[in-house]
């Protein structure tokens, strides 16, 4: 079964193919008019998602060599309810044209089973750490739609945290490859900061946000370079300790990553360091993409899952 997937949850516009081989053509227009404001503008990256799906659909069927395939999957939520519109009734669209299966893709769970589309790829059960932007929460992950969430954070996600230190530092955005490339200059240990652990497996990570706030206001203030790399460290030591306490706990010592943090090089490295049986995408996969939806919608539709032309956009939608 070849599958089309199409993801615009938020300003990244794709297409991908993916078949029982894997990966055919993975297409993606990254919006840039969103750099001028600092973050997304929901209503300018539905446009752009409006002018762009067509030929981003076109190029990633032309790349694969494609005309016809056998089910569309297009992510249904969560994300900007205008954003998710576009790109999940442009797949209804063109599922009714072909007169093929149509499946609504749950975001989250498109980078939860993105490392299931490697070479190496964990077996169940397995952890999942799905940590970007808007997201990090902590999975057991039993099967296939059989997920339990084990711990996540309370306020900001560590992504929204990367973005929002990068403001401060006046970096522009995004905030989280730019704050990565500084950090390798820096020392992490030169600046104390706190490695907020609230109770159970769960984060915080605005407490840390206010503490750089802090020390940028301080006298003498510590170079770009060392605050980059003091937060960069402070989040993975968050990161990685509840993934041990994780291993521990249930005995599962598989843990696969996704969403944009996950491309990170510090998070990288130190879940590599780790001790545990870690399973990374390639970075291009950590970020929003359309081949883990049509991953993810592929695997649903071989299981017999099929949805109605109907289905509506759902901006607040859980995994488990």
């Amino acid at each position: 079964m070849i599958v089309l997937g199409l993801e615009t949850s938020c300003d990244e516009t794709a297409a991908a193919l993916v078949g029982p081989d894997g990966e055919l053509a993975d297409v993606t227009h990254s919006q840039e008019v969103h750099a001028r404001f600092g973050g997304v503008v929901p209503e300018l990256a539905a446009r752009a998602h409006v002018e762009k799906v067509g030929a981003v659909v076109a190029a990633a069927l032309d790349r694969a060599g494609v005309t016809r395939p056998d089910a569309v999957a297009a992510t249904a939520g969560p994300g900007l309810i205008g954003a998710v519109l576009v790109g999940l009734n442009y797949g209804k669209a063109l599922a009714a044209g072909w007169d093929v299966p149509f499946l609504g893709v749950n975001h989250l769970e498109g980078h939860l089973l993105s490392p299931l589309l490697e070479a190496r790829a964990p077996a169940w059960p397995f952890l999942a750490l799905v940590v970007s932007g808007g997201h990090t929460t902590l999975y057991l992950c039993a099967g296939l739609g059989r997920y339990t969430v084990l711990g996540q954070t309370v306020d900001d996600a560590a992504g929204e945290a990367f973005d929002k230190v990068a403001r401060m530092l006046g970096l522009g955005y995004p905030g989280g490859p730019l704050v990565d490339r500084l950090a390798a200059e820096g020392d992490p240990m030169a600046v104390a900061l706190p490695r907020p652990l609230p109770g159970d497996l769960d984060w915080s990570f605005s407490g840390l946000k206010t503490a750089v706030r802090q020390h940028l206001l301080s006298t003498p203030r510590p170079s770009d370079a060392d605050v980059c790399a003091s937060f960069q460290a402070a989040v993975v030591d968050c990161l990685l300790q509840r993934a041990l306490a994780a291993a521990r706990r249930t005995g599962v010592h598989r843990i696969a990553l996704g969403g944009g943090v996950a491309a990170n090089s510090g998070v990288r490295a130190a879940f590599a360091a780790s001790g545990l049986d870690v399973y990374l995408p390639p970075r291009h996969r950590c970020t929003d993409n359309a081949a883990m939806i049509a991953h993810a919608g592929r695997l649903h539709l071989l299981a017999g899952a099929r949805d109605a032309l109907s289905l509506r956009a759902r901006p607040v939608w859980s995994v488990a």
